[in-house]
């Protein structure tokens, strides 16, 4: 008997039947329109995202599936638009335990900090308004007089991150007038470009290639290196100075550790010899903390106040890392160099917005008040006890239930990140998801609403309570869920 239909002929027949149900354009950009996404993202973009889901359908049923109802299509349609409306820069679960993680902000602001930030941002405010005399104001002095209290400095002057503040410095101090102090001989030598002298070990590279050489050239001033990558003695110094040298450099090495055989001489020393030179002395001291770090476990850091009573004309350091507070370049010593500083033309391409300087004066406050680790989220984290964390991770497990079954705490350890106190870590416990594919894992946690992003210890995606903020357990659980979920689907 004669057919008169192959099967092939037959799929396509019905499979140009599902096509014909495929809804007009027009009534997908109409569910668009009504939800306000058409205004958000514009018509072209929408109508780009409504040709790409119908096209996709449009495969599927020609390669035999049926045409899925248009209630699905729209939902299709507004997901994908949804993903594209969302903001780029977002809020994120850290579960890494990193607790000034670079590339996830650095240091969460405290609430006094967010409450400042609304306060000034959501009317005006006198940031640079004189109250009292009813004209022009200081915008650099609010926060000033907390940063003289904290760390026993003259002045202080606050930039928009620790980079910019090593370069204004180096521009306003190493052209015009030297300090006033006895200038060197003129046999020492003569010339036009001022020096700057460090040792060969601090010329350090930190995160993004940023380099301290680079810096240093980029405002004009000539490098010169002495000593060697691991000793580096005062005669160093003493031997390259000139009558070009205009300022002694002193870099802290925030971000790795020299251990054996080194040597470096001490900014008190550099202090002593800057004096006798007419030369300024500058100690970036990278990741500054107003606190001992030894009480919480991390070791001895110098403290900002400790290298201001070493007399030094400069000590900058970040806003956002071990102080806790948004990001910026804070420099604050004697009163002659922040001046100059002050009135150098670069500030107005550096200074801190209103909203920054809000938030930098809360959290300068917790410390005035004697609460910053109970009040800032950096200290906060660094604080907690090993028992609570395991406490919290295990609290994760039994809400997973089902999930959690498959799920491990076991000890681990913390890293304080951000550049700030290299190889020292803290104890922790970890949430231990299932084996398997880390990677993918690690990447549906990501992909989730917040995202949730952890670290892979021994094959497996762990999660650190350290880090993971009050009132976020419950996203992070539900993330876990989903994620667990897709990959037993899958």
């Amino acid at each position: 008997m004669r057919q008169d239909m192959t099967p092939d002929k037959d799929l396509a027949g019905r499979s140009a039947a599902e096509v014909r149900k495929l809804p007009k354009a027009d009534l997908l950009l109409g569910a668009a329109e009504r939800v306000g996404l058409v205004a958000r993202l514009g018509h072209t973009a929408v109508m780009e995202a409504v040709r790409a889901v119908l096209d996709e359908v449009r495969a599927r049923v020609l390669a035999g599936e049926p045409c899925p109802p248009p209630a699905d299509l729209e939902a299709a349609l507004l997901g994908r638009l949804a993903t594209g409306a969302r903001a780029s820069l977002r809020r994120v679960v850290n579960a890494t335990g990193v607790v000034i993680h670079t590339n996830l902000g650095r240091a969460p602001l405290s609430e006094d900090a967010l409450a400042a930030i609304r306060e000034v941002g959501e009317g005006y405010s006198n940031l640079e308004y004189d109250l009292e005399a009813g004209e022009r104001g200081d915008r650099y002095g609010h926060a000033a007089a907390a940063l003289c209290r904290l760390t026993g400095a003259e002045a202080a002057v606050v930039v928009n991150n620790n980079a910019s503040s090593v370069l204004v410095a180096l521009a306003a101090l190493c052209f015009g007038p030297r300090p006033p102090t006895p200038a060197l001989p003129p046999d020492r030598g003569e010339g036009d470009q001022p020096e700057v002298i460090i040792s060969r070990g601090q010329l350090i590279e930190i995160g993004g290639g940023f380099r301290i050489p680079d810096v240093l050239r980029r405002s004009g001033a000539a490098l010169v290196e002495v000593g060697s990558t691991n000793r580096t003695y005062l005669r160093d110094f003493e031997a390259a100075a000139t009558a070009r040298t205009r300022m002694l450099l002193s870099v802290h090495r925030s971000n790795f550790r020299q251990s054996g055989f080194v040597h470096d001489a001490e900014l008190s020393e550099l202090v002593e010899l800057g004096r006798r030179l007419g030369a300024w002395v500058m100690d970036d001291l990278g990741s500054g903390t107003l606190l001992p770090t030894e009480r919480y476990g991390l070791g001895k850091e110098p403290t900002v106040q400790e290298r201001v009573a070493t007399g030094a004309d400069l000590v900058c350091f970040s806003g956002d890392k071990l102080l806790g507070g948004p990001q910026a370049g804070i420099l604050v010593g004697r009163r002659e160099a922040i001046r100059r500083v002050k009135r150098h033309p670069l500030m107005r391409a550096l200074r801190l917005d209103k909203v920054t300087i809000a938030a930098l004066s809360a959290t300068l406050a917790h410390y005035e008040r004697g609460e910053a680790a109970r009040e800032i989220p950096v200290w906060r984290a660094i604080a907690l006890a090993p028992e609570a964390l395991r406490a919290r991770a295990e609290g994760w497990r039994a809400a997973l239930g089902a999930d959690g079954a498959a799920c491990e705490v076991r000890a681990s350890a913390s890293a304080v990140g951000g550049g700030s106190l290299p190889e020292v870590t803290l104890p922790t416990s970890v949430l231990a998801l299932p084996p398997g594919d880390a990677d993918a894992l690690a990447a549906r946690l990501r992909r989730g609403d917040p995202p949730v992003v952890g670290r892979i210890e021994e094959g497996r995606v762990v999660l650190d309570p350290r880090t993971v903020m009050p009132g976020e357990d419950d996203a992070l659980v539900r993330a876990v869920r989903i994620a667990l979920g897709e990959r037993a689907r899958n």
